[in-house]
């Protein structure tokens, strides 16, 4: 049976380099998972890529369908934007397996669809020093920069990451990102170990 494994941490510890360094490497045979959203799509993205973008419409209609696993609503200054897992055919653990960046609590609801057999936590860590300095270099190459914005993230990751939520989802295995040659190589093994 196939696995899906969930990459997951607070804003600014390396998620996306990971994501895209793993899937890259093409020994461990790793296929994506693309989420849906229903905010517009952005200069530089592609439909069925990054996400398939889609209509409140079409969520209800999934919904309906009993094939949506999880969604999160984000309230924005352009209204609320949804991001969701479907279970809509991409997903075929007889034969598959996956990598997803996910929050914690999608990686719950996914957990619970697929099993936790069949669901991986990987989680990263960072000192919070050092991802409020990446999330600041990173906020300063911005035409207009938002910092109120990066603030409110960064606070609300010590809610949303909190070490009771983290024990209580029982991932208890952590992948400290003090350089990202290093946990790549923690990581690839750790996944090499399970599939």
């Amino acid at each position: 049976m196939g696995k899906i494994f969930c990459i997951m941490g607070k804003s600014s510890s390396g998620k996306d380099t990971l994501y895209k360094q793993i899937l890259k490497d093409r020994s461990l045979h790793l296929s994506c998972i693309v989420p849906y959203t229903t905010r517009p799509i952005r200069f530089g993205e592609t439909e069925g890529v990054e996400y398939y973008f889609t209509g409140e419409e079409r969520l209800r209609q999934l919904e309906e369908e009993g094939k949506v696993i999880e969604v999160r609503a984000y309230h924005t200054v352009h209204g609320v934007w949804k991001y969701f897992t479907v279970d809509d055919g991409q997903i075929d653990l007889e034969n598959q397996n996956y990598l997803i960046i996910v929050t914690l609590e999608a990686y719950i609801k996914i957990r619970d669809y697929f099993g936790a057999d069949a669901v991986v936590p990987i989680y990263i860590e960072v000192e919070d020093r050092i991802r409020l300095r990446r999330a600041l270099d990173r906020e300063d190459l911005q035409s207009k920069p938002k910092y109120a914005e990066l603030c409110r993230r960064f606070l609300a990751d010590n809610e949303d990451f909190s070490e009771e939520k983290l024990l209580a989802s029982g991932i208890h295995k952590r992948f400290f990102n003090r350089s990202l040659e290093t946990i790549y190589k923690e990581i690839m093994e750790y996944i090499r170990t399970l599939i």
